[in-house]
């Protein structure tokens, strides 16, 4: 049977029936609490009378009587030092007292002189004072002064700080706080949390507070003595198969035993960050495989190491790349692609993203049509933009190449999640991190704490730079639509694998909706053919990256060339091998400068190349016949009329036209 609070014994004392019996039982039940004091009065007056008639006028007896009161009064007063300071001094007195009087009734009488007086007014004060301190000792509104927890306060810098009732659950203990008006903030409980770790001898990280928000001084103090994240617990499967990505991604467990769920169109943008060996990859499988168990959603994927950990996405994905350049064209990609996102959801009466836009537009409150009447127009997927190793893309483009796109995407149902190991000032500006909002923080260095986490997160507890490596899949999530009092609760993502998102590619595919035109149409006027030819998910074989495909296998010939045998001497050359490799446009003559120059774009265009350097077109210069100052002032040329735009270091990017130059 479990130990009974005091709350709970005082409520069985005041029970009683509407009886006589009943009503004596009550009295009896409240009286029996404060009866231990009075008969110890009562007994030390029959051994003072029985002590009298042993010891009276005995030289020896009031010697012993008298060490013996001495003895037990420092007895009592070594025995308290384990207790407050006021209770320890309420026994030390009232044993004295107690024994004094004893002697005095065993040598002259318990009737002689004032003994008697003392012995009725002594032993009354001395029993109500009990009675008094066991009232008192119930006062649910009791502030810890006075017991142990006084002292603990104090060596933590928190004297005088009033603790209300705790409330305990579970492998968890949280506490009410009010500091002394004036005296103190709870600045200062953030400051006292690793003392208070130390003091209960507990890990820093299961010691934090929640803030009230109306107040600077009150809140709430939260324990979690036993580390429940230790158990790894293996994914379960999908939280919501068919479901919107508007419902929540469950991607593990608080230590509370909570779900650990993340919401992409609540949380808007999210950062994933960890050191190596910190379980990022892990948690990006979790998050991955919730998201293409989804039926109205589509990925654009950049994964920089070429599918080594999220390979078995790809033909699940609706666009791929694997390189720096391929990376920045997807960027530009989703630059052109919000505004067109925008002015659909716009037509069609969406402040904003939501469940009902990716369904053909069947109801007359989301029509384009001026007469009113459903326009029936497919509807359009939620976009999720994801950066893998998103420090390597940083490098390759411009430093605030997403600090646009954060800002817009959001009303245009569109997110963007940035995996990176360090999400330092050397990695990411401060006004890109401003831009995502959200983060996924899993294990990091100590200095990179502040830059991963907000600061109030990091002073109500969180702790990330504590696990580093050494825990993998512990975590703190930050976002909107979590209770913030979660911002600071450890978690674990679940322990995955890739056989899950290859199982999550083939057995959801007939649930993911394809690519809408309005969002495709614009990334091609950006990415052109690279975006165009992609083999997207309904297409066979998964979607195409901007390079070679590794992963398959299968020798890299081009079908033109299946035939020849490598063995074989080459023939011998003519001069129709030394002709030109770019014949000029009909209609044009090889002098005309736009038309070798649109050849060779066009060229570009074919190869599935949208992103070239300068010296690209220096390589043909001999086989056009043209000298390098020419190819460069075509580049300036190109650049004026908007076929060429700059993109990171001496690299360009071609903007594709459906008409010839």
């Amino acid at each position: 049977m479990s130990e009974q609070s005091a709350d709970q014994r005082h409520e069985e004392q005041l029970r009683g029936g509407a009886t006589t019996a009943g009503v004596g039982a009550y009295l009896l039940h409240r009286a029996k609490p404060h009866l231990p004091p009075w008969l110890g009065v009562v007994g030390l007056g029959i051994a003072g009378t029985a002590a009298n008639l042993a010891w009276e006028d005995s030289v020896g007896a009031g010697v012993g009587l008298t060490l013996s009161s001495v003895a037990l009064t420092a007895a009592t007063w070594w025995a308290g030092r384990s207790t407050s300071a006021q209770r320890r001094l309420h026994s030390a007195v009232t044993v004295a007292a107690g024994s004094a009087w004893l002697t005095g009734a065993a040598l002259c009488g318990p009737l002689s002189g004032p003994l008697p007086d003392l012995y009725a007014m002594g032993g009354a004060v001395a029993a109500l004072s009990w009675n008094v301190r066991m009232v008192m000792r119930r006062n649910p509104d009791a502030t810890g002064e006075g017991s142990g927890d006084k002292g603990l306060l104090e060596k933590v810098g928190l004297a005088r700080t009033r603790l209300g009732t705790p409330k305990i659950e579970p492998n968890k203990l949280t506490v009410p706080y009010a500091l002394p008006a004036g005296e103190a903030t709870n600045d200062d409980v953030s400051r006292a949390l690793p003392r208070i770790a130390s003091a209960l001898d507990v890990p820093t990280t299961a010691v934090r507070f929640r803030p009230d928000p109306d107040s600077a001084r009150k809140g709430e103090l939260v324990v979690v003595p036993e580390d429940m994240l230790r158990e790894v617990i293996w994914y379960p499967g999908p939280s919501a198969p068919g479901g919107s990505i508007a419902e929540p991604l469950v991607i593990g467990v608080y230590d509370d035993g909570q779900e650990l769920r993340l919401t992409l169109p609540q949380a808007i943008h999210l950062l994933v960050m960890g050191v190596t060996g910190s379980g990022k990859t892990e948690a990006a499988l979790d998050v991955m495989a919730e998201v293409l168990t989804r039926r109205d959603v589509a990925v654009w994927l950049s994964d920089p190491k070429r599918g080594q950990d999220l390979g078995e996405a790809f033909d699940a994905c609706d666009w791929v790349v694997t390189t720096q350049d391929g990376a920045a064209l997807m960027i530009a990609a989703f630059e052109a692609v919000v505004p067109a996102r925008q002015l659909w959801l716009g037509s069609h009466g969406y402040r904003s993203w939501e469940p009902a836009a990716a369904s053909r537009q069947a109801d007359p409150a989301h029509t384009c049509r001026e007469d009113g009447t459903a326009c029936g127009c497919p509807g359009m997927p939620y976009l999720i933009g994801w950066f893998e190793e998103a420090a390597n893309t940083l490098r390759a483009v411009d430093d605030d190449a997403f600090t646009g796109i954060a800002q817009e995407a959001r009303s245009a149902g569109a997110s963007l999640v940035l995996s990176m190991q360090r999400a330092s000032g050397y990695q990411i500006s401060t006004d890109t991190r401003a831009s995502l909002p959200s983060a996924l923080c899993m294990g990091v260095d100590e200095r990179d704490a502040a830059f991963a986490l907000p600061s109030d997160v990091l002073e109500a507890g969180a702790n990330p730079g504590a696990w580093g490596n050494k825990r993998p899949g512990y975590c703190y999530l930050v976002s909107a639509g979590i209770e913030e009092g979660l911002w600071s609760t450890p978690s674990r993502t679940f322990r995955n694998n890739p056989v899950t998102l290859e199982w999550v590619a083939r057995e959801f595919a007939p649930v993911r909706m394809p690519m809408d035109a309005v969002t495709a149409e614009a990334a091609a006027t950006v990415a052109g053919q690279v975006y165009t030819d992609r083999k997207g998910p309904q297409g066979s074989g998964g979607p195409a990256v901007e390079d070679d495909d590794v992963r398959t296998g299968e020798p890299m010939v081009d079908p033109e060339d299946a035939g020849i045998d490598p063995s074989v001497e080459l023939p011998e050359a003519d001069d129709a091998d030394h002709a030109p490799m770019f014949a000029a446009v009909a209609g044009t003559t090889p002098d005309d400068p736009k038309a070798a120059m649109e050849e060779i774009l066009r060229a570009f265009e074919a190869e599935g190349r949208m992103v070239v350097q300068t010296k690209d077109f220096m390589d043909y210069c001999d086989r056009i016949g043209r000298s390098r100052p020419w190819v460069a002032a075509e580049l300036g040329r190109l650049g004026r009329e908007g076929r060429l735009v700059p993109a990171s270091g001496h690299k360009y990017r071609i903007i594709p036209t459906l008409t010839p130059a």
